[in-house]
This record gives C-alpha cells, sequence and structure tokens, in this order.
C-alpha cells in the first residue's frame, strides 16, 4: 500500500467506535492515529534491539470525538511491548477501544505472554495494524488471535512507512544480518580528508548534530581499523539528553591493530567495544583485548583471504544487533558495496573542493561496468545550513 492510502478493512465482530462515521472519516481517523502511533515507536529505535520497535494507541469515543486512553512504545531492552504497555496506562478504559498498532501483535509466549492476547483481555473491539511480523512465531498467527477475540481488524494502514521503521528487525528476520546504513561527510567531489590526511569538521554543526541523532538510533556504530587508528574516535552519541542512548562500537580491525590505548579500548568498560577480527589473529593480542573488556569476535575468511563481511554481519545479527551505521573508512565502505551489502546510504556534502589529491570517501570497487554496482534510490534531499543531506535506500528493481 502507497504511504497515505486508503486501507483494506477486514472486519470482524465489533465496531470500534460509538459514533458512525463515513469511509472517508474513517480512514482519516486511521491514519491520524496511525501516525500518532509511528511517532511512538520511532522512540525505541537504537534501544529494543533484538526486537522491533513499536507504537500503539488507544482511542475511544467521549461525545463525538475520539480520545487517546492510552499510549505504548516498546520500552529498552525491548520488553515490555508497546500493547501492553498502553493498556497498562488506559486501565479500563481499554475496553470498548481501538487499538492501532505499528506492527502485528505478537501472538507467543517470551518473558512475557502474547500482546495480542492481552489485548483480547482488556476488551478491545477494534484493531488497526500498520503490517504483519515477517517472524516466524508471529506472521499472521497474532491477527488470526485478535479475530479469533472477537475484534475486528484492519490491515495495511501506513504499511510502508510501518516496514521503514523497522527495516532493520525486517532484514535480520529475512537475511539473518542487520541492515546497514553507511553515513559519508565529504566535499562535493567526494572526498572526506587533503592529501595530508586532515579532515577536521568538513561539514557544519547541524550535519553534526543529525549524525549524533543518527547514532541513537542504531544498534551499532562500525568503522574499520584505520579509521579508528588515525581518528582515535570515541564514536558516541553526544546529544544533551541522549548520552545515555550511544551505540555498541565496532571495530573491522582483522590483524587488532587497534592501540590499546586508544579511546575505544579505554571505554570499553562503560560503552561496550566489539572487534571483528580474522580466525587466525594473533592469540596473545587478542587476549590483551579481552583483557580490557572489549568483546573479539572471529570471523572466517572468504575467498580474498579478508575478512567475509557478511559472515560478520550474521554473528552481529546474532547477538541481536538489528541497524548498524558506518561512519569509515574508505575501505570499509567499498569491502560492503561491493558484497551489495549496503542498504542505506546518509551521505552529508559540504560546499567544499578538495580534488583529486584528497582521499576518497570510497575507496576503489574494481568496476568495469557502471550497471555492476548496487543502484539506490533518492529518498530525500535535506538542507543543513550550508550542507546537504541525501538521503538513499538499495533498489531492489535493477
Amino acid at each position: 500500500m502507497r504511504p497515505g492510502s486508503a486501507p483494506e478493512h477486514k472486519t470482524g465482530m465489533k465496531a470500534g467506535f460509538t459514533v458512525d462515521l463515513s469511509p472517508k472519516e474513517q480512514v482519516a481517523m486511521d491514519l491520524r492515529f496511525m501516525r500518532m502511533a509511528m511517532a511512538l515507536a520511532r522512540r525505541g529505535l537504537g534501544r529494543v534491539a533484538p526486537n522491533p520497535s513499536v507504537g500503539c494507541v488507544l482511542v475511544k469515543t467521549s461525545g463525538d470525538r475520539p480520545v487517546v486512553v492510552g499510549r505504548g512504545w516498546t520500552q529498552p531492552g525491548g520488553r515490555p511491548h508497546a500493547e501492553t504497555e498502553a493498556v497498562a496506562r488506559a486501565g479500563d478504559k481499554a475496553h470498548g477501544a481501538t487499538a492501532y498498532v505499528t506492527l502485528e501483535p505478537c501472538a507467543h509466549t517470551g518473558q512475557t505472554g502474547p500482546c495480542a492476547q492481552a489485548l483480547v483481555e482488556a476488551g478491545v473491539s477494534r484493531a488497526v495494524v500498520a503490517c504483519t511480523d515477517d517472524d516466524p512465531r508471529v506472521s499472521g498467527q497474532g491477527i488470526a488471535m485478535l479475530k479469533d477475540g472477537g475484534i475486528s481488524v484492519t490491515e495495511g494502514v501506513l504499511e510502508d512507512e510501518a516496514r521503514d521503521l523497522n527495516s532493520g528487525f525486517f532484514t535480520r528476520v529475512r537475511e539473518g544480518r542487520p541492515e546497514v546504513l553507511l553515513k559519508i561527510a565529504s566535499t562535493l567531489d567526494g572526498k572526506i580528508a587533503t592529501h595530508t590526511g586532515k579532515s577536521h569538521w568538513i561539514t557544519g554543526e547541524m550535519a553534526r548534530e543529525r549524525t549524533h541523532l543518527m547514532r541513537a538510533q542504531a544498534d551499532a556504530i562500525m568503522v574499520g581499523s584505520a579509521t579508528a587508528i588515525v581518528d582515535d574516535p570515541q564514536l558516541t552519541c553526544r546529544l544533551p539528553g541522549l548520552a545515555g542512548c550511544s551505540p555498541i562500537r565496532v571495530v573491522a580491525d582483522g590483524r587488532l591493530r587497534l592501540p590499546l590505548t586508544s579511546k575505544l579500548v579505554r571505554s570499553a568498560g562503560e560503552t561496550a567495544v566489539i572487534v571483528l577480527t580474522r580466525e587466525d589473529a594473533d592469540k596473545d593480542r587478542a587476549r590483551a583485548f579481552e583483557e580490557q573488556g572489549v568483546e573479539l569476535i572471529f570471523v572466517p575468511l572468504a575467498a580474498d583471504n579478508q575478512m567475509d563481511m557478511m559472515e560478520a554481519l550474521k554473528l552481529l545479527a546474532e547477538r541481536g544487533i538489528t541497524r548498524v551505521m558506518v561512519e569509515g573508512g574508505a575501505r570499509l565502505a567499498a569491502s560492503l558495496l561491493r558484497d551489495n551489502l549496503i542498504d542505506r546510504i546518509e551521505w552529508f556534502q559540504a560546499p567544499k573542493i578538495i580534488g583529486d589529491d584528497g582521499y576518497s570517501a570510497v575507496a576503489g570497487l574494481g568496476l568495469d561496468d557502471i550497471d555492476l554496482d548496487a543502484g539506490f534510490e533518492r529518498l530525500a534531499v535535506t538542507a543543513l545550513g550550508e550542507d546537504v543531506l541525501t538521503s538513499l535506500r538499495v533498489r531492489h528493481d535493477i
């Protein structure tokens, strides 16, 4: 379904509202409250892995007006779920309400009971669900549980937006790896540093703030060993109020070249650090990292005798990571692009030119034909002061 289009109504036994609405009015109301649920769901991005980030809004009528009686979103760590949060906040007012949920309520028992059953037991009359859950433990069973409980169900309201919001979760379910976002900050000619290696503040303050927000919404942030050595970054989120939202820091370092005195290693006890390294890495060096609190993941080698990045990503997914943001360097970006492992690109460009002797954002790809590289579709172009952010997503129709 296209964003904002009329949903397909799949009706059960009960109606969600006590006032008569025309089909057009019902569609408008469903879109309004689903957008509210989407906004709630975004609060959990970067905090709820391996679970999806879900929003739920419970709505009842007071006279002839709809009133929100409960709101919920997936809590840090993935529990409690959005639906149980909303029901708990609504209390008895949940009876007869319409539930707007951004993802099909779960139907299996894990650390808590099924959310679909919680909505049934709360006496919800109608459920509006943005998209089904691809997790085989759910995958339509939550919808069936709602209908079996006498709840009228409408599916597909803002489905595209809902799938995009949890694209990392869906990628992990579908492909067994996290979604990978490549972030680049460069000049107009695609350079990230001068020929001397200087790169301090290519982009402006607004672009840097947006980068920190992107970090807060990622489960992990990854850099190559060269970037980690030369820049000695912290890779944390330093926006006011979001200091506690820093993601896991990941360094792709096949030879364990990262200094033990680096900021990343020294802060591993405060914010987790994972080093991806070769299976044949030096064991004494590996032990030294582990003694500093760094987790090592030993990655099998590909045919070119380099770390197999698909396997590396799958090993990250096994640790619950669904969204990886890659911030550098050029060789890591090229490796992921060659293997078609980049799902999104956020490219910040400053109105500057460095020239051919500068360092490129992406190392050589060895392409003989332009049709051989992964194609991306432009989603948005945003002005950030003097800089421009282009948001792209991989095309699946080429």
